[in-house]
C-alpha cells in the first residue's frame, strides 16, 4: 500500500478528555474524535479520573476519528501515543484492572509528604532529577497509594501489581498486555527518574518504598514498540511513538532547535523551552527531557502553570460566562482591569513559585467593580502566569526569547493571544492547527517507520495561521505587570498565615 493510501493515528490523551487524529503524510488532520469523562473530587484537593472511563473513551475517539476520515483501521500505518503526564495509575498485570482510580497531575494530596523531605533530599531529588519537589509528580502518589493499602504493596512483592502513566496504561490495553512501557519524557515525570543516566534512580526507590518490579521499561519517543493485539483493530498496527504531552507539543510546533519556546494553553499553561543537549540548572523551573531519537536526549527548560482553561470552566460554572468566545467578548468591553487583579491559584501556584497551599485570591474590587472587570481580570491572569515563567526561562538559560509558538484550545482566542504579546514584549506564532500535541506524537510514529523523511521535512508541513505582535509599550507593560507581581506577594503571604492558623489549630 503506498503511503498516500495509509494514515496515522495519533492518541492524545488529556485531562478531561480522550481524542484521537487522523494524518495524512501532509501532516493534515483527515478526521478525528473526541469523547469527555468525568473528574472526581472526593476530598478538598484531590483530583482523580477512572481508568477504565479513559480506556472506552478512547476507544470511542478512535472509532470516531477513522469514521470522520472515511477510512478503516486498515489503512493505519502506525500509531503516536501521547497524554497528561504526571497522572498515576496501578492495576493488576494479568487483567488489566485498575487498583485504584488514578491520581492526577492536579492532585495536591502528597503535599505534606513532600513538605516532610529534608533539604538535602530536595536538593537530591532536583539534581537527579531535574524536578522541583512537589506533590505534582507521580512518585509520591505510588507511595501514597502503597503505604495506604497495606494488602496492595504486599501485592508489589510477588510482581502482580504495575504502574504506569498514562500512555503506559493505553499502550497496555492497545496490546492486551503484552507491553509494560513508558518514553523518557514520561518517565522523566516521576521524581524517580535520573535524566543523566536515563534511569530508574535506585535512591529515589529506596526513599519513596516503591519495588522497581512496578515501573515500566523506558524507550525512546520514536521506535517500534510492538503491535496492537486489540479486537478494536482489524489488522495489528505498529505502535511506534510516545511521548508526553508538553513534549509533543514542542514538538509538533517544530521547536528542533535550542531556545525555540512553545507555550500550549490547556486545562493548564505549560512553557517549554528547548535547551538542546544541555542541561540548564534551574532554581524554580523544572530541567526535563524534551525528547528521545537517534539515541540523543534533547533537554528543556519547563514552567507548568496549573489553573489556564480551568479558570474559564470556573467562570462557567459560576455563569459570568457561556464559553471560551464570551470570555473575549465580555473582557472587551473594559479597556482596562481597573486595578482590580485575580490569582487562580485553585490548587496551590505552580512555576515559578511552587507554592501548594496558596489559594485563588481576588483584589481590587471596589463598588464600582463590574462582570466585565472581573472577567478581563481573570483573562489577563493566564497571560501574568505565563510572563512570569518566560521571565525565569530568558534568566535561567541567558537565551533572548525572540517569539513564542502558541498552541492548545486558548490559543483560538485572539483576544488572549494579543493581551500575552502585549505583557511578554514578544510575537506569538500561531499554526493553522492548534493540535500540535496530536501533531507532535503524529512525527514521532511517523519517523520511525519512515512515514515523515526527516525534521527539515517536518518544518515545512507547519503552516502558520496568524502572529500577534505588541501594540502596548513597554512602560504599559510594566505598570500592569507590576500590580501582577504584588497581587502574587500578597497570595502568598496569605497562604503562609493559613498555614500557621491551621498549625496552631492542630496543636490545640
Amino acid at each position: 500500500m503506498r503511503k498516500e493510501d495509509t494514515f496515522i493515528l495519533s492518541i492524545d490523551e488529556g485531562t478531561s478528555s480522550a481524542k484521537a487524529f487522523i494524518f495524512d503524510s501532509n501532516a493534515c488532520i483527515r478526521g478525528m474524535g473526541q469523547e469527555s469523562f468525568h473528574q472526581y473530587y472526593p476530598h478538598p484537593g484531590w483530583v482523580e479520573h477512572d481508568p477504565e472511563e479513559i480506556w472506552q473513551a478512547e476507544q470511542k475517539a478512535i472509532l470516531s476519528a477513522c469514521n470522520s476520515a472515511g477510512i478503516t483501521t486498515r489503512e493505519l500505518c502506525c500509531i503516536g501515543v501521547t497524554n497528561q503526564r504526571e497522572t498515576c495509575v496501578l492495576w493488576e498485570k494479568d487483567t488489566g484492572k485498575p487498583l485504584y482510580p488514578a491520581i492526577t497531575w492536579q492532585d495536591r494530596r502528597t503535599a505534606n509528604l513532600i513538605e516532610q523531605l529534608d533539604q538535602e533530599t530536595k536538593k537530591y531529588i532536583q539534581q537527579t532529577t531535574g524536578l522541583i519537589p512537589d506533590a505534582y509528580f507521580s512518585g509520591p502518589k505510588i507511595k501514597w497509594i502503597l503505604d495506604t493499602f497495606p494488602d496492595l504493596r504486599r501485592k508489589t512483592m510477588h510482581g502482580t501489581v504495575l504502574f504506569g502513566t498514562m500512555d503506559t496504561y493505553l499502550i497496555y490495553k492497545l496490546t492486551e498486555g503484552q507491553l509494560h512501557i513508558t518514553d523518557v519524557t514520561n518517565a522523566a515525570r516521576t521524581m524517580l527518574f535520573n535524566i543523566h543516566t536515563c534511569s530508574w534512580d535506585s535512591d529515589l526507590l529506596t526513599l519513596f518504598n516503591i519495588p522497581e518490579n512496578v515501573l515500566p521499561e523506558v524507550k525512546t519517543c520514536t521506535e517500534v514498540y510492538g503491535t496492537t493485539k486489540h479486537s478494536l483493530f482489524q489488522k495489528e498496527v505498529m505502535i511506534s511513538g510516545c511521548i508526553g504531552d508538553q513534549q509533543a507539543a514542542l514538538y509538533g510546533q517544530g521547536c528542533f532547535h535550542p531556545g525555540m519556546v512553545k507555550n500550549t494553553y490547556g486545562t493548564g499553561n505549560f512553557i517549554l523551552m528547548n535547551t538542546g543537549t544541555q542541561i540548564i540548572k534551574s532554581k524554580n523551573l523544572l530541567t526535563t527531557i524534551a525528547c528521545s531519537k537517534d539515541q540523543k536526549i534533547t533537554y528543556a527548560l519547563e514552567g507548568s502553570i496549573f489553573v489556564s482553561g480551568a479558570l474559564i470552566e470556573w467562570l462557567i460554572n459560576l455563569g459570568l460566562i457561556t464559553d471560551m468566545q464570551s470570555l473575549a467578548t465580555q473582557a472587551k468591553k473594559t479597556t482596562s482591569n481597573d486595578g482590580v487583579y485575580l490569582v487562580p491559584a485553585f490548587v496551590g501556584l505552580g512555576a515559578p513559585y511552587w507554592n501548594p497551599y496558596a489559594r485563588g485570591t481576588i483584589l481590587g474590587i471596589t463598588r464600582g467593580t463590574t462582570k466585565e472587570i472581573l472577567i478581563r481580570a481573570a483573562l489577563e491572569s493566564i497571560v501574568y502566569s505565563c510572563e512570569d515563567v518566560f521571565v525565569e526561562m530568558k534568566k535561567d538559560s541567558q537565551i533572548n526569547i525572540n517569539e513564542i509558538r502558541v498552541d492548545g484550545g486558548g490559543a483560538s482566542n485572539d483576544f488572549l493571544l494579543q493581551l500575552q504579546a502585549d505583557i511578554s514584549q514578544v510575537s506569538l506564532l500561531r499554526p493553522q492547527s492548534i493540535e500540535s500535541t496530536a501533531r507532535g506524537a503524529a512525527f514521532l510514529a511517523g519517523l520511525a517507520v519512515e512515514y515523515y523523511d526527516h525534521e527539515t521535512h517536518l518544518s515545512e508541513l507547519i503552516q502558520n495561521d496568524a502572529t500577534f505582535s505588541p501594540m502596548i509599550t513597554k512602560e504599559q507593560k510594566t505598570l500592569l505587570y507590576n500590580g501582577w507581581k504584588n497581587a502574587i506577594d500578597e497570595t502568598i503571604h496569605w497562604a503562609a498565615k493559613t498555614k500557621e492558623i491551621m498549625k496552631s489549630t492542630k496543636e490545640d
